[in-house]
């Protein structure tokens, strides 16, 4: 097991790792929608948040090894259900290839810093 660590992407607030690769599959710890030069949540509403989010999954995957296209699984959590069709069609072009990453969406009432979005992902390495 090996730990990934990027350091444009939202650091660990905590005592966690921000991914791991073991046995072939990396697994990131849920990200949120963190500007890597300013390392504040972005502005603009839950589709700006979300694709800030898949770049930051996006960079992680890279120094991993990794791209999008090896996502085998991701966990949305959404401050509002109400933001779910949205998000749909902005997690859409995250994922253009079949099959498509397995999927689970909760709502969550509190999530770091106040973000709306935050994805969790598992890929291939």
């Amino acid at each position: 097991m090996r730990a990934i660590v990027l350091g444009g992407a939202a650091e660990a607030i905590g005592p966690y790792s921000q991914a791991l690769s073991a046995n072939g599959f990396i697994f990131l710890a849920g990200q949120i929608p963190i500007d890597p030069t300013t390392h504040e949540v972005i502005e603009g509403g839950v589709e700006r948040q979300a694709e800030r989010v898949r770049e930051n999954i996006s960079a992680i995957l890279k120094a991993a090894g990794s791209n999008m296209e090896n996502v085998v699984r991701c966990i949305v959590f959404l401050k509002s259900m109400n933001d779910f069709a949205a998000v749909n069609k902005i997690y859409a072009k995250f994922f253009t290839g079949t099959p498509r990453p397995v999927r689970t969406t909760v709502e969550a009432s509190g999530l770091p810093r106040n973000c709306l979005i935050e994805i969790e992902a598992t890929a291939l390495e």
